[in-house]
């Protein structure tokens, strides 16, 4: 049991966040550009320098004012975003080598928010029509927050008895807190969204249904959850697991919803990872916290061509996780069944590697649970569904929008807050067009316009 709780102590957060000084003193060193580049970095175009002027003034409440007004997320964002690659890349002080940390003060200030209350906005009317989300991630949970702002009826329809999807069960805890996630989720709850856990549509309720009880326009944010299988011999092996299955449980073993054994990387287990993008860092990082004696990253090309970000790799160096570039494997080996090594090719050579477990983290699917129970939703080859440019997200069949991975268009969180704010505007429009097309058509606007 002292075991466990040492296991659940090393995934507290890795990067503390800022003191109300240190965030003051760091907003003052912004030089509020006339034209921001940090703002035109951002892939929801926040109004950085003015909500970091607010910061340095001490106007919190201000700052999140601002930052309300384009993101339901800020404290998921100043923790998962790419901010090098993004903002704090964009920023004209980062040449000198002296950029803002727009990312730990966006945290700052939204963590500050939660941890006093501050108020909340005035509500909208809910006047405007009823719009249904499937999926309660990045996509689910922006599309839901806009919408809600806008003046609309929104219900999110979730399959797991939690809402917060890939935040909540994907993104290890020692990067961003659970509780974080239910923080942002509870503002989200204020403005009047309605959560369904537990429901499963596709199975429980199907389009259809969901359309007769009254919904303008449904949204499916459903993400990919059905894995990528690369033709390896052996990658049917008990031992070979998805990066996300393992992320996943170690997230319930952490809210002490499964035992220790039910997850499947074990003390001394000597673990490879295939994949070099976020996921295989947050995979190979939480198998040495999980106890793993060796974990390496096999990855078939160098590590410019790596989609994870450079700080994960440093921090992933730093905790011992080792890297073979330009290599693959090729065969996952067994004795008696149970996995016992690997074959890696590299350089036009092979060789053999004990190996315990192999964790993959090489991308997914869209399910086909909601497609292949509604009649008219069009996808390509591999799954994803086909959407139009008008009204932005939606797809070939009237009223149902979609939005996010399962489009394929989005990689990190920020894009797909990015491509759900624009659906959440196409939803907009439909339903404000169906609605007044309904008005023209009624008995009752024919009556007056005989008088």
């Amino acid at each position: 049991m002292e075991k466990e709780h040492e296991q659940r102590d090393l995934f507290h957060e890795v990067n503390e966040g800022y003191t109300i000084l240190e965030a003051i003193n760091e907003a003052k060193r912004c030089l509020h550009c006339k034209v921001p580049s940090c703002r035109k970095g951002c892939p929801i175009s926040q109004d950085i320098p003015d909500w970091i002027n607010e910061i340095s003034k001490g106007n919190f409440g201000n700052a999140m004012k601002i930052i309300n007004d384009k993101s339901n997320l800020p404290a998921v964002c100043g923790r998962v975003c790419p901010h090098e690659k993004q903002c704090e890349g964009h920023c004209v002080l980062t040449k000198k080598g002296q950029g803002i940390h727009v990312g730990k003060l966006e945290r700052f200030i939204a963590d500050f928010d939660g941890d006093m209350g501050l108020i909340r906005e005035k509500l909208q009317p809910k006047t405007r029509g009823r719009v249904a989300v499937i999926g309660s991630g990045p996509a689910g949970l922006t599309i839901a927050g806009d919408l809600a702002r806008m003046g609309f009826n929104v219900e999110v329809f979730e399959m797991e008895p939690e809402p917060g999807g890939v935040l909540m069960f994907g993104i290890p805890e020692y990067r961003l807190p659970k509780d974080v996630v239910r923080r942002e989720i509870k503002k989200i709850e204020e403005l009047g969204v309605v959560f369904h856990c537990n429901t499963t549509i596709g199975t429980d309720l199907n389009i259809d249904q969901m359309f007769e009880r009254g919904f303008d326009a449904i949204f499916m944010g459903t993400g990919t959850v059905k894995p990528r299988k690369p033709d390896i011999p052996g990658r049917n092996l008990r031992g070979v697991r998805q990066a996300v299955y393992f992320l996943r449980k170690v997230s319930l073993y952490n809210e002490g919803s499964i035992a220790r054994e039910d997850v499947p990387v074990h003390d001394g287990d000597r673990v490879f990872v295939i994949g070099c993008g976020n996921t295989a860092m947050d995979a190979a990082r939480t198998a040495i916290r999980m106890g793993a004696k060796d974990v390496e990253i096999v990855y078939h090309r160098t590590i410019d061509d790596m989609s994870a970000l450079r700080s994960e790799y440093d921090e992933a160096v730093e905790e011992g996780v080792k890297f073979n570039w330009q290599s693959s494997i090729v065969e996952i080996l067994d004795y008696n069944g149970i996995l016992s090594g690997v074959v890696i090719e590299s350089g036009g050579e092979r060789r053999i590697e004990k190996a315990d477990k192999v964790l993959m983290a090489i991308g997914s699917v869209p399910a086909s649970r909601i497609v292949s129970t509604t009649k008219g939703i069009d996808v390509d080859e591999r799954g994803y569904v086909l959407t139009r440019e008008t009204p932005y997200g939606m797809t070939s069949r009237k009223g149902v929008f979609a939005g996010g991975d399962v489009v394929n268009r989005p990689s990190t969180v920020v894009l797909a807050m990015r491509d759900a704010k624009l659906v959440a505007e196409g939803i907009a429009k439909y339903v404000d067009a169906i609605k007044l097309l309904e008005a023209v058509n009624s008995p009752q606007a024919r009556t007056d316009g005989a008088g």
